[in-house]
């Protein structure tokens, strides 16, 4: 049994789809979905019939929104693929697939290369381990260079690109490829389905051969075996190149870098076969790891450990996105959800198509599938067996940086919106909700404003709710300038009972980023217990600064001195002393108010560069680089947050709609007001 079930793993390949914004993900997707027989009809993002697009805003506006998980079977293997969103607005849902993801596919285009948002989701994908192949997509454009796309891989990215293809014909010429690795070529005429296998061109022999030698050499640089092979007989063999390719892209030491035109249907064959050959099945990933040090391998009869990653509400309940890393789950077992801590007992198990799904009695270990009735899972709860308790790590989640205030249009609609508030941060942890004390406003947090107007919009539509929105506000930060020395707070509070005592001197000065704190008191006149507590009130402290109440950062506080009293001193005293000292002492700093930045990348007609740069300028952008590619100049600049807010509409109106932009956050800088007060 264990035999087969093992045999049943290798056969898995979880993988997540990784670009660029139009890079072509979700074409590259609908192509896998259509060559593997999963469907019957191309799916057309420009016309909205794709099948992980479903959503109807993602319809509306031709980009992916929300990550799709679908499976589909090629040469005998499950492929359970994720199509991620490519917009950096999105980038939580890109985090949290990567999370639970074994491999991936980064689709590049031929024209552009590497992208700002190329290297982003690439530099998620490091962070994760997650092994990866690249495909470089739309070489029937016109200005295609897989040359140049490759370079700006290895350039940017800074992988070893081990190209196993070499193109047949350029731009609208473009018909198929030369495998290296097998030495054959494979056309596509126009009106077949299937890619016919033929020798290689007379007219392209000596260049491939030229290529393979390349790759050989580059392989044999990276993997031991192939380069004592090299070395002995002066070449590799096809299996000993297979076999090394495979390892150093499991690895990481290697990318395998192929090519094609997703919506011409040509390369994904090719791809498909790289997929199953080089990324790695769950028995091949190391085992997952708890946070107490346990570990977990691919092992459906080890006890449960499974992972949610993303929670759904559906017109037919409420469906929760599981990895499962070891064990086995069936219909109606009691599953332990490690972080609530409480029982729940799996209702339906079913295998994911986007918005269709296919009931299954069971999933094991290396499943990635969907569960009916689960109470208290969110996103990054792990789920496990009672008797044997593990809690994995969940997803990291950025801090929100753009902020919208909502409210309902009628009195009557108020509970139902703060209903649909709660089920929305619940799917999208990036999403986060609140009252602000000051005003009473309930104000909506989130990546960018683009991730706002898709949540504003999906609550009006799925709820039928009328909400109006307020202008988006940026979160600042405060910052020491310069600090104080030997500021003195002395707590004293007396009113019937043990009363409240606690001095403390504190130095303040400026921090590069974050807050340190420090004690320098000698002979014990601050018991070691009263200085964790007089760290702790600093902390507090720091949640509002002296400028406009907003958190202050770059600080280092150190407590110099102190005294006690040996009946009224207590750790909340000396926490409330540290408290209102600080809040004293910040006010007697020199303070500047920082403003969140983003590096902003505008790709827009030749023509419109001198209107787009006086635009940028205008909203205080500093510019940091110009290039030109295929008659498109692509603009790069750092820009304050707070300058971008319709700056969507404007593009598109000074470029007639051609004009596009991404933005991802840089951090903090000092904005234009620097404010001192004195004591």
């Amino acid at each position: 049994m264990r035999t087969a079930l093992n045999r049943h793993l290798t056969t898995v390949r979880n993988l997540g789809i990784l670009a660029h914004v139009d890079a072509g993900k979700t074409t590259l997707t609908e192509r896998i979905l259509y060559a593997t027989g999963t469907t019957h009809r191309r799916g057309e993002v420009h016309d909205g019939t794709t099948v992980t697009d479903f959503d109807p805003q993602e319809r509306d506006r031709g980009i992916t929104i929300f990550a799709a998980a679908v499976s589909c079977a090629w040469d005998g293997h499950r492929i359970n693929l994720i199509d991620t969103p490519g917009h950096v607005d999105f980038a939580d849902e890109v985090e949290r697939s990567l999370r639970v993801l074994d491999g991936a596919v980064a689709v590049f285009d031929a024209v552009a290369g590497v992208e700002p948002q190329s290297e982003s989701v690439w530099r998620q994908a490091d962070r994760h381990g997650v092994p990866r192949i690249a495909f470089v997509n739309k070489l029937d454009r016109a200005g295609a260079d897989l040359d140049a796309a490759v370079a700006s891989i290895r350039d940017r990215l800074h992988p070893a690109p081990l190209v196993v293809q070499l193109p047949i014909g350029a731009e609208d010429g473009f018909t198929g490829v030369v495998d290296l690795v097998r030495m054959r070529a494979l056309i596509w005429a126009d009106d077949a389905e299937t890619v016919v296998p033929q020798p290689v061109p007379p007219d392209l022999r000596d260049e491939a051969h030229r290529r393979r030698r390349l790759l050989e050499e580059a392989v044999a640089e990276l993997h031991p075996d192939a380069l004592e092979e090299f070395c002995t007989a002066g070449a590799l063999s096809e299996q000993t190149l297979a076999a090394a390719l495979r390892d150093v892209t499991r690895t990481g030491d290697g990318v395998v870098v192929l090519c094609g035109s997703a919506y011409r249907n040509r390369g994904i064959e090719p791809l498909l076969d790289a997929v199953v050959a080089y990324l790695p099945s769950p028995l091949d990933v190391p085992p997952v790891r708890g946070t107490g040090g346990e570990e977990r391998a691919a092992d459906p009869e080890a006890p449960l450990a499974a992972l949610a990653f993303k929670v759904s509400a559906t017109p037919t309940g409420r469906l929760t996105y599981v990895r499962l890393y070891s064990g086995t789950i069936e219909k109606g077992d009691t599953v332990w959800d490690a972080g609530a801590r409480r029982a729940e007992r799996i209702g339906r198990i079913l295998r994911v198509q986007a918005d269709r799904h296919a009931q299954v009695d069971r999933a094991v270990a290396g499943d990635i599938v969907a569960v009916v009735g689960l109470k208290s899972a969110r996103a990054g709860s792990t789920l496990c067996a009672p008797d044997a308790p593990i809690v994995l790590e969940p997803p990291g989640a950025a801090e929100p940086v753009v902020t919208v205030a909502v409210e309902a249009r009628t009195s009557t609609d108020t509970d139902r919106l703060a209903t649909a508030l709660a089920r929305l941060a619940e799917e999208d942890p990036s999403l986060v909700v609140r009252t602000d004390p000051e005003t009473g406003q309930t104000v909506l947090s989130g990546m960018g404003e683009l991730h706002l107007e898709v949540a504003v919009e999906k609550i009006r539509r799925g709820h039928g709710l009328d909400v109006g929105v307020g202008r988006p506000r940026v979160t600042y930060r405060e910052t020491v300038v310069r600090g104080v020395s030997g500021h003195v707070h002395r707590h004293v509070k007396q009113d019937g009972g043990a009363g409240q005592f606690a001095h403390v001197v504190l130095d303040v000065e400026p921090l590069e980023a974050g807050f340190e704190f420090r004690s320098t008191v000698v002979g014990g006149r601050v018991p070691q217990e009263y200085v964790r507590a007089v760290e702790a009130g600093c902390r507090d402290a720091l949640t509002e600064g002296p400028l406009g109440a907003h958190p202050v950062t770059g600080v280092r506080v150190t407590l110099t001195d102190g005294a006690t009293h040996v009946k009224d001193s207590s750790e909340m005293a000396f926490r409330t002393a540290a408290r209102f000292g600080l809040q004293g002492a910040l006010r007697g700093c020199a303070m500047a108010l920082l403003e969140p930045v983003v590096e902003v990348t505008v790709t827009v007609p030749e023509d419109a560069v001198g209107g787009v740069l006086g635009d940028l300028a205008a909203r205080r952008g500093r510019i940091s680089g110009s290039v030109t590619r295929a008659g498109s100049a692509v603009v790069t600049a750092t820009v304050p947050l707070a300058e971008l807010f319709g700056y969507a509409t404007r593009l598109r109106s000074r470029t007639q709609g051609r004009g596009t932009f991404t933005a991802r956050p840089t951090g903090y800088a000092p904005a234009p007001v620097t404010a001192t007060a004195a004591r």
